[in-house]
């Protein structure tokens, strides 16, 4: 089997869809010794980094400038023309964006429909008009996966695509987040960042979804008797908060008198992250929605206690293994509970660790292919 896969999310690693690619090109290969993958590269990253030696990459030009125009002219025309001429037998597009006519079975992630069940996140009229297409070219996809049967029933029921015509194949935390492995870099990690000595680890988006204003006003119950010794950190980068998909989370600091207990730290580099997580005490993550939600299993991974919100999602991905609020006054308890009760503490770490092992790449690697096999039938 000769698959060609959308290599477009590959040089951005800190996204969903990238984590996805990456990780998933890491373990295809492993499952079938035939399996031949080539990764088709858009113009503006001829020479994608870190690409296993096992898989082909084809570049289709050489641009140092993308456009949003640009990102669907390599979906619609570049992508599916190069896959045809290169022989494969089979198209994955590994993120919604699959085109609308290929002359190959093709094959498409669907990793949540986020801009379906929210229209803030359809955006403008172009992007509208984008959501349009991605979802018609769902329908005429030979298979789809996602990531969740809570996607699953949204796709069936938002797109219109039977359940028998999608595989889901959950997704793990990479092997680097581990309690133990890698810890030697810790405290320069601590350093880099500036983080204190104690925090609760939260941010990781800041769109309207994520509920990082609960969080804040979590923090109101925390900060009297914990604020100054257990600071709120929040990380990732900053967007631009005069956008109506961004609440403006510093003026909500201001306006919650939190400015001496919140320390923001920006974007933090992917190899950071293990040990960002392991020196947090608790890690904090109230989005009411995702199609997987990959932070708190990486948490859980790196052995610390995850407080989330509690939505359908959330329940099937970490069931016992994190604790669950509903209210921003539940997620202060549950922060404080984890500060100050040992036991608990100690319970949450160890059902979240044991939580993950329920989660790996070779798995998602090997019902992967098994869609490619349905798509082909």
């Amino acid at each position: 089997m000769h698959v060609a896969v959308n290599g477009w999310f590959w040089d951005i690693p800190n996204s969903g869809s990238g984590q996805y690619l990456r990780r998933l090109m890491r373990y295809l290969p492993k499952v079938d010794s035939n399996l031949k993958i080539s990764l088709i590269m858009p113009p503006h990253n001829p020479n994608p980094d870190d690409v296993p030696d096992s898989i082909e990459i084809v570049a289709t030009g050489n641009q140092s400038k993308t456009s949003k125009l640009g990102k669907v002219w390599f979906e619609q025309r570049t992508f599916p023309k190069v896959a045809e001429k290169i022989g494969a037998d089979l198209a994955h597009i590994p993120y919604w964006g699959s085109p609308l006519s290929i002359n190959i079975p093709q094959v498409v992630s669907v990793l949540d429909v986020i801009p379906l069940l929210y229209p803030l996140y359809a955006g403008g009229f172009f992007q509208r008009l984008y959501v349009e297409m991605v979802t018609q070219s769902a329908l005429v996809a030979d298979h789809i996966i996602t990531i969740s049967y809570t996607s699953q029933v949204d796709i069936e029921k938002l797109i219109g695509v039977h359940k028998d015509k999608i595989t889901v194949t959950y997704l793990a935390p990479d092997d680097m987040y581990h309690p133990q492995m890698g810890k030697e870099r810790d405290e320069a990690v601590r350093e880099k960042y500036n983080l204190p000595e104690q925090f609760v680890l939260g941010g990781m988006g800041f769109d309207a979804r994520k509920q990082v204003n609960e969080l804040l006003l979590a923090y109101t119950y925390i900060a009297p008797t914990e604020g100054q010794s257990t600071p709120l950190v929040l990380a990732g980068k900053e967007p631009d908060w005069n956008n109506p998909l961004f609440p403006d989370l510093p003026e909500y600091i201001r306006r919650l008198d939190l400015e001496d207990y919140v320390q923001w730290i920006g974007y933090v580099d992917e190899e950071d992250k293990p040990s960002l997580y392991r020196l947090a005490e608790v890690f904090a993550f109230p989005s009411e929605y995702e199609g997987f939600g990959f932070p708190p299993l990486e948490a859980m991974a790196s052995g610390t206690p995850a407080v989330v919100w509690n939505s359908v999602v959330a329940d099937e991905v970490y069931g016992d293994g994190a604790y669950f609020v509903e209210t921003a006054r539940e997620l202060g308890a549950a922060i404080i509970s984890l500060l100050l009760q040992k036991p608990l503490r100690d319970t949450m770490v160890n059902q979240g660790l044991a939580q993950v092992t329920n989660y790996n790449w070779r798995k998602t690697a090997k019902d992967t292919y098994k869609a490619y096999q349905k798509a082909l039938l």
